[in-house]
């Protein structure tokens, strides 16, 4: 049988390990990216590993989520990574640039090549044939260092696209339907590979919708093939020289399919409070909307505001709705402009952001209480847009237009009429506009040697985990339900981002809106356990939601099921992740009740410990889905202690 594109690049990239689904493989990875939000303590990390430079072919880091400087703290940050990166051979670009994912696919991806992200919607760059990866930051740190980064080998999922999208649907249907079928943890340990007929007529920016939002499946990533219309994107991008056709075989073998027709979608939405909750959209109730966000990383290309546009032409946002739009690159906002579109949505009373994550990660443009949002972004977690009772729904840009129009959830087709055809005309560019000045390239070696990172006050020490122990005797600091997010371990908002890089503060507000008592309570345990439910740590890569529990001394987690990169982070620092055996036994357990784990050191090769509640009096075993190296990493108290241990028995070898 033939290969699939996933098992093509992981096969010319492979360094170590096993090619079978579910088993350890290494690889190396050619590309990294961070953005601001995340990248401190990844820059931190690769600091207190000593090397003085990156040994990835490019590395960037993006200054473009939390732009709105409500104290010190960001500019900080900013001035921080700036120097950072200076220092380490690493480009940048600069806030008002564009958002990461982006600007990543225009100005550096290249089919074939593999790439690590320290931000979950990192696949977005499988719309020109890259195998992209989210992970955590010290994940980041790793794959900077050079050496091959470890990655559980996925089942390789088809998704055969036939038909063709009628006009007033966009992308953001197929991903809706897709997590409609496969729901937010059904895509554990996939790769998503998009093939068929249907594929070919879709545009890069409307593939990357796709690919982008295939983090919320809970799968490792997505891709499509560097078919003619990658093609066509590089060499509008002025690019062509990065193009390499790259396909999956005819007869490649494929672990499981599905099977969409595009012309039978019609406008989907996603509704409260989780992406799979989806349902077509003339059947959801009309509610009174407040507030329309147009744009992220998922949904701000050319296209997507110029079909936008295009819907509000005649038209005016409803006196009851703020409508706001955020244009996903700089490159992309000016070519709007030239086109005439950004004026059409200033006469229709849209509001225009600034050139950045914003309202996405909720920076900005929070919900009324008890308020309903309609955005065109990627996740709708109860609390994600920065007010827990605010209720937030997800659809494509072109139903977000008509909604901000008639003030409740509308398709394009309900404000356009018969019109609604001349949506499919609008396409990409055939040559973009290339500016690149808002991109600082790496320094040479010798003058980056010179160079003096800068850290401001708020920026503070990369707190390091303990070893585990063979003895551990903890009380259960916080049991959480279901569908735990990160964004409830770490709250988002300007205000929160601006303290990742100082942990001890951040650390005050771990479970803030969640459980508001629980940083109190585990500062006063000393050490202590978290138990929780299923998908435990799903949405964001920020491996803060690790760090801060690890630094109030949380040692483990056990849970019914947790999600990838989070189970990556507990590893990177020194949480052990635990999973029920038995899941009934989860309800078994209480808040501060007494868990004591003998001979840990011991059973943790095993992956399985037997964990005594002393409090009920009772047995129970836990298992630790862990790799051989992830046992390793554990035993060493985190990846920074074990990378440590690896690059100085290197360096004796290479002596």
């Amino acid at each position: 049988m033939g290969k699939s594109l996933t098992r093509k690049i992981i096969e010319s990239h492979y360094v170590k390990g096993s090619m079978v689904p579910g088993e350890e493989v290494f690889i190396k990875v050619d590309q990294t990216l961070t953005h601001d939000i995340n990248a401190v303590m990844t820059y931190l990390a690769f600091e207190a590993i000593g090397l003085d430079r990156i040994r990835t072919e490019c590395s960037v880091s993006y200054l473009d989520h939390n732009l709105l400087y409500v104290n010190n703290m960001t500019p900080d940050d900013h001035i921080y990574l700036q120097s950072a990166a200076e220092k380490f051979g690493v480009h940048v670009s600069r806030p008002g640039n564009g958002i990461c994912h982006t600007v990543h696919v225009s100005r550096f991806g290249a089919p074939g090549k593999i790439s690590m992200g320290g931000d979950s919607h990192t696949p977005h760059g499988g719309s020109i044939g890259m195998l992209c990866i989210g992970v955590g930051g010290m994940d980041v740190a790793t794959a900077m260092t050079g050496v091959p980064m470890r990655l559980k080998m996925p089942r390789v999922v088809k998704v055969n696209l036939t038909g063709e999208l009628k006009p007033g649907c966009n992308t953001k249907e197929i991903i809706l339907e897709m997590l409609r079928r496969v729901t937010i943890k059904g895509g554990l340990g996939n790769v998503y590979e998009y093939v068929g007929p249907g594929v070919a007529k879709l545009e890069v920016p409307a593939r990357a919708t796709i690919s982008n939002m295939g983090a919320e499946l809970g799968a490792t990533t997505s891709i499509f093939p560097a078919d003619e219309q990658v093609h066509k994107f590089l060499k509008a991008q002025g690019r062509e020289e990065a193009y390499v056709e790259l396909l999956p075989d005819e007869d490649a073998e494929y672990d499981d399919c599905i099977e969409i027709n595009l012309s039978e979608l019609e406008p989907m939405i996603s509704c409260p409070h989780q992406p799979d909750n989806v349902m077509p959209l003339k059947d959801v109730e009309k509610r009174k909307v407040q507030q329309v966000f147009i744009g992220s990383c998922t949904n701000a290309s050319y296209a997507d505001i110029a079909k936008a546009a295009t819907v509000f032409k005649g038209h005016h946002v409803n006196e009851n709705v703020s409508c706001t739009c955020a244009v996903a690159s700089k490159q992309t906002y000016r070519e709007l402009m030239r086109d005439g579109y950004v004026d059409i949505l200033l006469q229709a009373g849209v509001r225009m952001l600034e050139i950045a994550c914003g309202p996405c990660c909720a920076i900005g443009q929070t919900p009324a209480t008890n308020g309903v949002a309609v955005r065109t972004s990627n996740r709708n977690f109860k609390g994600r847009a920065g007010n827990p009772t605010a209720d937030i729904y997800l659809v494509s840009p072109e139903s977000a237009a008509a909604t901000a129009i008639m003030g409740t959830f509308a398709s394009a087709e309900d404000v356009m009429g018969e019109d609604v055809k001349e949506l499919a005309k609008i396409t990409e560019p055939e040559e973009y506009l290339i500016d690149d000045s808002m991109i600082i390239k790496p320094l040479p070696i010798e003058e980056a040697k010179k160079v003096e990172i800068v850290k401001g006050p708020n920026i503070k020490f990369l707190p390091i985990p303990e070893a585990p122990q063979q003895h551990l005797c903890v009380p259960v600091s916080l049991k959480t339900l279901d569908n735990v997010s990160t964004d409830d371990i770490t709250p988002a908002s300007a205000e929160f981002s601006s303290m990742r890089s100082n942990i001890p503060l951040m650390s005050q507000y771990c479970y803030h809106r969640y459980a508001p008592d629980f940083a109190a309570r585990a500062k006063e345990m000393g050490r202590s356990i978290i138990v929780g439910g299923e998908n435990y740590g799903q949405g964001s890569s920020r491996e803060h939601a690790a760090i801060n529990p690890m630094y109030l001394g949380v040692k483990a987690v056990i849970a019914k099921s947790i999600a990838r990169i989070h189970k990556g982070n507990l590893v990177n620092h020194g949480i052990i992740p635990m999973l029920f055996a038995d899941p009934s036994d989860y309800d078994k357990i209480d808040q501060e009740d007494e868990l004591e784990f003998n001979n840990l050191l011991d059973q943790i090769p095993t992956r399985k410990v037997i964990v005594t509640d002393k409090t009920k009096g009772f047995d129970f075993e836990v298992n630790l889905d862990l790799s051989d190296n992830e046992v390793e990493v554990v035993l060493s108290g985190g990846q920074l202690a074990y990378l440590k241990k690896q690059l100085a028995e290197q360096e004796k070898q290479e002596a």
